[in-house]
C-alpha cells in the first residue's frame, strides 16, 4: 500500500528554501573537499548552529539550460526527502554567477572507493549496506520517486566507515512519476542500467536492478555484467545472464545468491520490489537491528510527553528539525528509529511504535495512548512519524529548546530584527505551510502574547516553547 505524505500541517521540508541573502552572511566557507564539471564542494560552517555542512558551488557559465533544469529538479525532490540514509539538504542560494547548495557533510568518501580498497565485503557488512539502500529505495518508491542512477559513487560513507550510516546522494536525474506511468528515457550509468531502461520502457524497479548489481559487486568484487564498450555492455544486460560460480562465490550463502537472483530478474513483473527485498531471509538473518536500550527508553519517555498544540510552536519545531539540529543530534537517535522501522519504509507507523514499546519496556500501550501520541507528534498529519518528527519528539527537551536554538528560531520569525514578532511576521513565516486568515493569525498571536500588546517578545516566545509537559 502506498503512503503519501499529507500536504497539510507542519513539515520540516517547508523550511528548505532558497535563501535570498548572501551566502557569507550565514556560512563561513572552508577547504575544498571535491570538484566536478560544474564546480566545487567545500566544507562550510553554519554560523547560527555552529555545525559543519557541505556547500556545492556550481558555476552557471559551465552549465547548459538542461544542466540547470536537472539541478532545480534535484533541489525540488531532495528538499522533501526525510530519511536517515538520504543526504539532507538544508537550503540553497544563488547569485548572478553561481548556485550554492547546502547539504549535510559526509567525510568518509564514496562506497566505490571502499569497494576498491576492500576487494569484496563480508555478508554481514554487505547486508547492512543493502538494507539501508533498499530502505532508501522503498521510501522513494512509495513517493513515486525513481532515482535512476543508483551506483556506489552515489553512496557516501561517514569518516568512521560505519556501514550503518551510508547516505544516498545525487538525485539530479531522478524523476517523479504517476503510479502506473512508464518512463521512456534511457539514462544512467551503463554498468548499473537495468535492461528495461535500455529499452526505454520502465518504472521504479530499475532502481532495484541497480541495487542488485551493487550487491553482486559487494560480495564478489566484480560486476555481474562487464564489457569493453557500452554497446557490448547493453547486449549482455539485455540477455540478463550472469554467473555466481568460482572461488569467491563458494563462500557466499545460498540466501545471498537467491536475493541477488531476485534483484537481477530480467522480467520486471517477476523482479522483487525494494519493500519485499527488505523482508528477504538474508536481510533478516544478518541485520537484527541493534540499539542502545537506555537511549531507546529515554526516547520513548520523551515521545510520550511531547506536546505542541500551538501552531507557532509546531512551526518552530519544524524549523528546528529542518535547520538547527546538528548531525550528531539526529544520528544519535537514528539507530532507535531504524530499529523501530521494521518494514524499512523510512517512516514509523502506530503499530511500529507500539511494537517498539514492547521491545524496549516489555509491554505495549493501548490504542487511546498511541492515538493521542500521534496527534501530538505527527506535525504534518500524514499518519506516520517521519524521521525528523521522531527525532525532535524524542530529544531531550533542554537540547531541543536550548537558548541558542530558540534565539535562532525567533530570528526566523522576526523578519525586521526588531526584537518582537508581529502578526504580519507570523503570517509571512507560516504562509509557506498553509494560508491563514487574519482571525487565525490573531488567534495564533494570542496563544503566545501574554501581555496582550499584539506582539510576541522573546521571553513570551520562550515560555510557550518550553511549556512541553503541562
Amino acid at each position: 500500500m502506498e503512503k503519501q505524505e499529507s500536504t497539510a500541517g507542519m513539515k520540516a521540508s517547508n523550511f528548505v528554501l532558497e535563501n535570498k541573502g548572501k551566502l557569507k552572511e550565514f556560512y563561513k566557507i572552508g577547504k575544498l573537499i571535491g570538484s566536478g564539471a560544474f564546480g566545487d564542494v567545500r566544507i562550510c560552517l553554519h554560523k547560527e548552529s555552529n555545525s559543519q555542512r557541505a556547500v556545492k558551488i556550481l558555476y552557471k557559465a559551465n552549465m547548459t539550460e538542461e544542466d540547470e533544469k536537472m539541478l532545480l529538479n534535484e533541489i525540488d525532490i531532495l528538499k522533501d526527502l526525510d530519511h536517515p540514509n538520504i543526504v539532507k539538504m538544508y537550503e540553497f542560494f544563488q547569485d548572478e554567477k553561481r548556485y550554492y547548495i547546502i547539504t549535510e557533510i559526509c567525510k568518509g568518501g564514496e562506497l566505490f572507493d571502499e569497494i576498491i580498497d576492500k576487494g569484496h565485503f563480508s555478508e554481514q557488512d554487505a547486508s547492512v549496506i543493502m538494507k539501508q539502500l533498499l530502505s532508501c529505495l522503498n521510501y522513494c518508491h512509495s513517493r513515486n520517486i525513481v532515482h535512476r542512477d543508483i551506483k556506489p559513487e552515489n553512496i557516501l560513507m561517514e569518516s568512521n566507515k560505519d556501514f550503518n550510516q551510508i547516505k544516498v546522494i545525487d538525485f539530479g536525474i531522478s524523476v517523479v512519476k504517476e503510479p502506473d506511468q512508464m518512463i521512456n528515457e534511457s539514462i544512467g550509468t551503463p554498468y548499473y542500467i537495468a535492461p528495461e531502461v535500455w529499452l526505454k520502457n520502465y518504472d521504479e524497479k530499475c532502481d532495484v536492478w541497480s541495487a542488485g548489481v551493487i550487491m553482486y559487486i559487494l560480495l564478489s568484487g566484480t560486476p555481474p555484467f562487464n564489457a569493453a564498450s557500452d554497446a557490448e555492455m547493453k547486449t549482455k544486460i539485455l540477455e540478463g545472464t550472469f554467473s555466481m560460480e568460482g572461488k569467491v562465490w563458494d563462500e557466499v550463502s545460498d540466501d545471498a545468491k537467491d536475493l541477488i537472483t531476485q534483484l537481477l530478474t530480467l522480467e520486471t513483473d517477476k523482479r522483487i520490489s525494494a519493500g519485499d527485498a527488505l523482508s528477504h531471509p538474508w536481510i533478516a538473518e544478518h541485520c537484527d537491528p541493534e540499539f542502545d536500550s537506555k537511549l531507546a527508553k529515554n526516547a520513548l519517555f520523551n515521545l510520550s510527553k511531547f506536546r505542541a498544540e500551538e501552531k507557532i510552536k509546531q512551526a518552530t519545531i519544524a524549523y528546528i528539525a529542518s535547520q538547527l539540529l546538528s548531525k550528531k543530534e539526529k544520528e544519535s537517535l537514528s539507530s532507535v528509529f531504524k530499529a523501530f522501522d521494521t518494514n524499512g519504509d523510512g517512516m514509523l507507523s502506530k503499530e511500529e511504535i507500539k511494537n517498539g514499546y514492547e521491545k524496549v519496556f516489555g509491554y505495549s500501550i493501548n490504542e487511546e495512548q498511541i492515538t493521542a501520541m500521534f496527534k501530538a507528534v505527527d506535525l504534518d498529519g500524514s499518519g506516520y512519524l517521519d524521521y525528523s518528527e521522531f527525532v525532535v519528539a524524542t530529544m531531550n527537551e533542554k537540547n531541543l529548546f536550548s537558548e541558542k536554538k530558540l534565539k535562532a528560531a525567533f530570528k526566523m520569525f522576526d523578519k525586521d530584527d526588531s526584537g518582537y514578532i508581529s502578526g504580519d511576521e507570523v503570517k509571512e513565516s507560516l504562509i509557506r505551510i498553509q494560508k491563514f486568515s487574519d482571525d487565525e493569525i490573531n488567534e495564533i498571536i494570542g496563544q503566545v502574547d501574554e501581555n496582550g500588546d499584539g506582539e510576541i517578545s522573546f521571553e513570551e516566545f520562550k515560555i510557550i516553547m518550553t511549556k512541553m509537559n503541562e
